[in-house]
């Protein structure tokens, strides 16, 4: 009789060969052509999410069952995705990568199915989801199954949105439908010069439009960290960029049902914030650096900003105060005066309705004259994407608390979370200006005949704007009528803005009762 425990040792080895074998790919060359054009495998890029030794993979033996077009001669291990779990900072998290090397990572309906199993893992266990995106798109010679495919990862991202954390990372080509997946995910991390994204490639927008472009100037990282909107993070190589992940990945809970995790820091708690005297001008109109203002009130100074190089008249960033994690949307009057505009609205609205999906509180730092005037502005819809942001503050529900550092004006007072939309702290340093419009614009109107008629105009205009400073936009107005809940020291910041957090902490409202919202478009 053969010997049971050689031959058990026998299919051991057999099972390491064969993983092996799905590790390696499909040949040494496939993997230098990879490393030639700047990219990492698949299990080398999960190996720098994920921590040391933690990864265990899902469904690596499996293989298509497609015929045709020479399909039925090539079934690699793993078809061409990488699925899995691990761990980042010791917490769940699911991943799949596309390996680029088999099939150029495209989708047929094994690679789908894999993804899905993974993704329905992620939702059940509640953890974070992770894509690493490098692929080709649907497998043609598949046909329609692959379309369906997509159809099934989309589906899936929509069910768990704001469920669990969801990550795109994009570190190779995606273009078509496939394309939509990142754009339903909560973030989208890109690598320049590598990653590009776009619905039709550039052979496409030359033939229909004639316009000539290459591909990264279509649709690469830059293009879409800056101009459309798309990326929140641009990378120059992989290894920060996935640096950058896992360092957000500590930001955030597990899942919906989840606080963020808590850091302490050696930070104090009541540490004045002497320097925020020296950083915010008096003078409404003076730009000053809003992330400034950022550093000096959080932990350590330390906060990680999203989409930083969109929409760049509002900064929207997560960090901690006193160890516990924040969200913060503040007004920039370095760029364009702080303005409120049709990208600015939306940018924020999304970062708004992402941390009150994950029981982040919200601190909102206001300095804003107004929303941007223009035909272009209207023409674009100002009013229903403005009211984007309008409508993710009504609607949220995690602790919420605004602070007035100097001008407040109109529309956009009301708009960046003011006591009257349901901030449960309204506060303000005595340097605040709560008004409809400036003294200067709301003169010329209210005092309009009376200017024109008069001996002086000048004379009389200046003596209109500070009658309106004095009566309405001295710093206690709003305080005086129960709009601003208290005017603090601004070297106070730090201190109010933790005991109040902690104040709110167990806080708990409920919306009525609806199948969902129909927020503006």
């Amino acid at each position: 009789m053969p010997d049971a425990t050689e031959t058990i040792r026998n299919r051991i080895d057999e099972l390491t060969d064969r993983k092996r074998t799905a590790q390696d790919g499909p040949s040494p060359a496939a993997t230098e052509r990879q490393h030639a054009k700047g990219k990492l495998t698949a299990h080398e890029r999960i190996a720098l999410l994920l921590d040391k030794g933690s990864f265990n993979e899902v469904e690596s033996l499996r293989r298509h069952r497609a015929t045709g077009f020479g399909l039925e001669d090539k079934k690699p291990y793993g078809d061409g995705v990488v699925t899995g779990w691990g761990t980042v900072h010791g917490r769940t998290v699911f991943v799949y990568a596309h390996d680029f090397r088999v099939f150029g990572g495209a989708l047929g309906e094994a690679h789908a199915q894999k993804i899905h199993k993974i993704m329905d893992l992620a939702e059940a266990a509640g953890a974070p989801l992770v894509s690493l995106n490098d692929g080709a798109g649907a497998r043609i010679q598949e046909g329609v199954t692959a379309l369906a495919g997509y159809g099934g990862i989309f589906r899936r991202n929509t069910k768990s949105s704001g469920v669990i954390p969801q990550i795109s990372v994009m570190l190779g080509p995606c273009a078509g439908g496939a394309a939509y997946s990142p754009a339903l995910t909560d973030f989208v991390f890109m690598v320049r010069e590598t990653s590009q994204m776009f619905i039709t490639g550039p052979d496409v927008v030359k033939a229909v439009t004639g316009e000539e472009i290459t591909q990264n100037g279509l649709g690469g990282a830059d293009v879409h960290a800056s101009t459309s909107g798309v990326a929140h993070f641009a990378y120059d190589d992989e290894e920060h960029c996935l640096e950058d992940v896992r360092y957000l990945l500590s930001l955030l809970p597990s899942n919906n049902r989840e606080l963020a995790p808590v850091e302490r820091s050696g930070d104090p708690v009541d540490r004045l914030n002497d320097r925020l005297l020296e950083l915010v001008p008096t003078e409404p109109g003076q730009a000053y650096d809003i992330r400034a203002v950022i550093e000096e009130i959080v932990d350590d100074g330390e906060y990680f900003e999203v989409h930083p190089a969109w929409a760049t008249n509002i900064v929207c960033a997560l960090t901690r105060l006193d160890g516990q994690v924040a969200g913060i949307v503040a007004n920039q009057p370095a760029s364009m005066a702080g303005v409120l505009d049709i990208e600015a609205s939306e940018k924020a609205a999304r970062f708004v309705q992402f941390c009150d999906a994950f029981n982040i509180p919200l601190v909102t730092l206001v300095d804003v004259p107004g929303f941007l005037p223009g035909v272009d502005q209207e023409h674009n819809g100002i009013i229903r994407r403005g009211a984007k942001l309008l409508f993710a503050y009504c609607n949220a529900t995690v602790p919420r608390i605004s602070l007035v550092l100097r001008k407040a004006y109109g529309g956009a007072y009301i708009v960046m979370d003011s006591r009257s939309i349901g901030a449960d702290l309204s506060l303000a340093w005595p340097t605040n200006e709560i008004a409809v419009m400036g003294a200067e614009g709301a003169a010329n109107v209210v005092f309009r005949r009376e200017i024109n008629a008069a001996d002086d105009p000048d004379a009389v205009r200046a003596e209109r704007i500070a009658e309106y400073k004095s009566e309405l936009m001295h710093p206690y107005y709003a305080a005086e009528r129960g709009l601003v809940d208290d005017v603090i020291d601004p070297r106070e910041t730090r201190s109010v803005l933790i005991r109040s957090l902690e104040m709110l902490r167990a806080k708990h409202a409920d919306l009525p009762s609806r199948k969902h919202g129909n927020p503006p478009q």
